[in-house]
């Protein structure tokens, strides 16, 4: 599908994986087989996410308890690297999917295939249609959105804006929603839905993010089905993993060997700590370093992700796969930075005028029970996560790490804290985790090994999961400040 008038001509320079059924340069040939690694993921070690798994019974009795596949599928494997973390996402996404609540359940599955068909995640898609044919769901649907009620074809409009533009959702969208008419929907119903489009969104950045592998299929001679595509395989020796990028390989701070990057970094975490107990800065120097921080953002991912595959080709060119695009509309829109060169300033969110913790959290009870504490739970949980070490070091405050990676999502989604400095986004995040995170949080059908294995080259795969789990949360945190926000409005 062509978007942008691009020439017919330029799409047949493309060709699809037919494994990951990724878009390819028609000059770049590969032959495909099966999945380039075993395991969970393709970016970590299978024997150290088997380890963490072996014998952990905590972790068998969740796949038990609140499972919806009744088995330990792979995000489950990699997530159980940080149990306690764990238990809150498992927990939280059962009840979404099979507690009482406003929707009825196949609805559920269909929405949930409806947000990871926005990032082209078909692991996610696979997993929810499997879950939408065993509770009831009408298998005719499965042929995409022309089949479906119109109530949740109507649904496209605020999936598409959540998913890549949450800051335009307006009072307005929520209002056409829920308008009288046979194709309304109640607000506890939309909230329902809106909880459900943000979570699988933000899911699909986790799955790209650790390089989920598909799940292996016992039925299957080969005990992999190829239609669950993975972002990570065979095809991307020929466009990505390959390729060596400068870019990549060096930082703010100038290229150094990975053991003097980690001793640099805890040395400027060490030096922030001080000169916050020495002085604080004024608000409008927070004000200007924070704008500063959303214009550069502007700057991260142009040029330095697509060395192979030129920005522009990509976006005019792309070819969404018909098994994903049937359960979307304008497969064309895509993120734009918040900060956008040249376009009409959009007003900042202040974080401190809609809370979390003030304002969605009790909207979010209220009209749909419960999901509010889960969430809540889940969002301190990731936040405060700690085991106090950083790569081989021990009893090390990693607070302000924490800090600056969930704030530099909400800066990329344009919402401020004016209660910090986000010029410490500049002194912890180097170039290469600057350019993983803005992919994986805005693009992530776009993350390679290359980037996930380009920064904090000293860290256990464990830590970079744990970062994963942090920008999995602040993104869907983001999502959910921006829609709450619309319905308080229409509510008002």
């Amino acid at each position: 599908m062509n978007r942008g008038g691009s020439s017919p001509s330029a799409a047949a320079n493309y060709m699809l994986c037919t494994n990951c059924r990724k878009v390819l340069r028609k000059d770049k040939r590969i032959r495909v087989s099966q999945p380039l690694t075993r395991g969970p993921s393709a970016f970590i070690p299978e024997k150290e996410v088997v380890q963490a798994n072996t014998g952990d019974e905590r972790t068998n009795f969740l796949v038990e308890e609140y499972s919806t596949s009744g088995r330990l599928d792979n995000i489950t494997q990699v997530m159980s690297l940080h149990t306690q973390y764990l238990e809150s996402f498992l927990r939280s996404q059962f009840y979404m999917l099979r507690m009482d609540g406003p929707l009825p359940l196949p609805h559920r599955h269909y929405i949930a295939i409806m947000a990871a068909a926005r990032h082209q995640c078909s692991y996610l898609i696979n997993m929810h249609v499997d879950e939408f044919l065993k509770t009831g769901g009408i298998a005719e649907w499965l042929n995409g959105l022309e089949y479906v009620p119109q109530r949740l074809k109507n649904l496209n409009e605020i999936n598409k804006l959540l998913a890549h533009r949450p800051w335009l959702i307006t009072k307005e969208h929520i209002q056409k929603l829920v308008k009288t008419g046979e194709n309304n929907w109640s607000l506890p119903e939309l909230v329902h839905a809106v909880v459900l489009l943000a979570h699988y969104h933000a899911l699909a950045s986790f799955v790209f993010g650790s390089g989920i592998n598909p799940e292996r299929d016992p039925e299957i001679s080969n005990g992999f089905r190829l239609i669950s595509v993975n972002n990570f395989c065979v095809c991307d020796l020929a466009n990505d993993n390959n390729i060596e990028n400068a870019s990549l390989t060096g930082n703010n701070f100038g290229i150094v060997d990975s053991l003097s990057e980690l001793e640099a970094l805890m040395e400027r975490m060490k030096r922030l700590q001080e000169e916050r107990e020495d002085e604080e800065a004024s608000q409008e120097e927070m004000t200007t370093r924070f704008e500063k921080e959303k214009k550069d953002s502007l700057f991260v991912v142009s040029g330095d992700t697509f060395h192979s595959f030129p920005h522009s080709d990509f976006e005019d060119d792309m070819i969404i796969t018909s098994d994903v695009s049937r359960y979307i509309e304008d497969p064309g829109f895509g993120y734009e930075d918040f900060a956008r060169r040249g376009e009409e300033h959009l007003p900042t969110f202040r974080a401190q005028d809609y809370t979390w913790e003030n304002h969605g959290f009790s909207l979010v009870n209220r009209l749909y029970s419960d999901i509010g504490h889960l969430l809540d739970e889940k969002f301190r949980m990731v936040y405060s996560l700690t085991y106090n070490t950083m790569a081989t070091h021990e009893d090390v405050d990693t607070t302000t790490l924490r800090r600056a990676l969930f704030n530099y999502v909400h800066c990329m989604f344009g919402i401020r804290y004016d209660d910090y400095d986000y010029g410490e986004v500049n002194q912890l995040l180097e170039r290469s985790l600057k350019v993983y995170i803005k992919t994986v949080t805005c693009y992530p059908e776009r993350t390679t090994k290359r980037m996930y294995d380009s920064y904090w080259r000293q860290f256990k795969h464990s830590e970079k999961v744990h970062v994963n789990l942090l920008l999995m949360e602040a993104r869907m945190q983001a999502e959910l400040l921006y829609a709450l926000r619309a319905i308080t409005r229409h509510l008002t």
